[in-house]
């Protein structure tokens, strides 16, 4: 199962087309003739859901960094 695709329009767009194509041909997509394309849309939902957690987690650090050095200079008062 992969996540909503309607924000993921532009990253992962060339296997979002893929399977749609695939899944249009029915029979094929009883018969698991869409697992190769799924398994790449998969590996590229993932690594563009690594990223954005790396960027996110950055960012996060940054914020503690400052709120801990706020807090510091707000108790030497």
């Amino acid at each position: 199962m992969h996540p909503q695709l309607s924000d993921k329009k532009f990253v992962c767009k060339e296997f979002i087309q893929a399977l749609e194509e695939c899944h249009l041909s029915g029979w094929a997509r009883l018969t698991g003739g869409c697992n190769t394309p799924k398994d790449q849309l998969n590996k590229c939902l993932r690594s563009e859901r690594q990223t954005r957690s790396t960027a996110n987690r950055d960012t996060a650090r940054q914020r503690r960094v400052k709120a801990e050095q706020a807090w510091k200079e707000f108790n030497e008062i």
